[in-house]
């Protein structure tokens, strides 16, 4: 994880994995609008003073475990694709991966993978949706993500080698994965889905989305 991400590591001691663990479990609880250390301090029974010497707001915290979950996701697309050798078959696990629900790992005991995707889906967005973005751009705080984007773009140019916008559709896809999740589950009439709640339909949509681009694309066509 990024050094600027925190003050102390949370990852070297109890209370750092404490906050990890319960800041997850309070923000997809509450939003993370409604999230305070005052809160977070209360429910583990420590200081506010002892969180802020892990990070140095609230908001250093979400990138922290966004981030946290970006490299995450990566071992797991890389784990589970590494002996795929047809780039169409890998591509689609991917897309599977990115718009299923996520299963707590076990291996990370103080990490709830499952609520963190949630908060991926809601929040996810408000880490980089600020003024202080390009500081924070600086200073690599997004390079999980980034990292997470270009290996999915360099699977979209093994399937269409000509593809001119790889790294547009790659994030593309990430984002149009979460937003289709979070209108079916609380807009469904901006969805197809709402009626089913079938997060598969939103596999085949993306899909279906992905390789008429890459097929389609008049610049791929010349």
């Amino acid at each position: 994880m990024n050094e600027k991400l925190f003050l102390r590591d949370p990852e070297q001691s109890e209370l750092g994995k404490k906050i990890i663990r319960h800041s997850i479990e309070l923000i997809h609880q509450h939003g993370f609008e409604a999230f305070t250390f005052k809160k977070l301090a209360g429910h583990i029974g420590t200081t506010e003073a002892g969180i802020y010497r892990y990070f140095e707001n609230k908001h250093r915290l979400l990138i922290y475990i966004v981030a946290w979950y970006w490299s995450w996701l990566e071992y797991q697309v890389v784990f589970q694709t590494n002996n795929i050798e047809d780039p169409v078959v890998k591509l689609k696990k991917v897309i599977k991966l990115l718009a299923s629900s996520v299963e707590d790992d076990r291996n990370t005991g103080y990490v709830d993978e499952s609520l963190l995707h949630q908060i991926i889906i809601t929040e996810g967005s408000k880490t980089y949706l600020t003024k202080r973005v390009s500081e924070d751009n600086k200073d690599q705080l997004f390079k999980p993500y980034k990292d997470l984007c270009a290996i999915l773009g360099n699977m979209i140019l093994e399937c269409s080698p000509t593809y001119p916008y790889p790294k547009s559709l790659a994030s593309t896809i990430i984002e149009m994965a979460h937003f289709q999740n979070y209108f079916m589950n609380n807009l469904p009439s901006l969805t197809d889905f709402g009626d089913h709640k079938d997060e598969l339909e939103i596999v085949d949509f993306l899909e279906d989305l992905v390789f008429s681009c890459i097929t389609g694309s008049k610049k791929n066509r010349h």
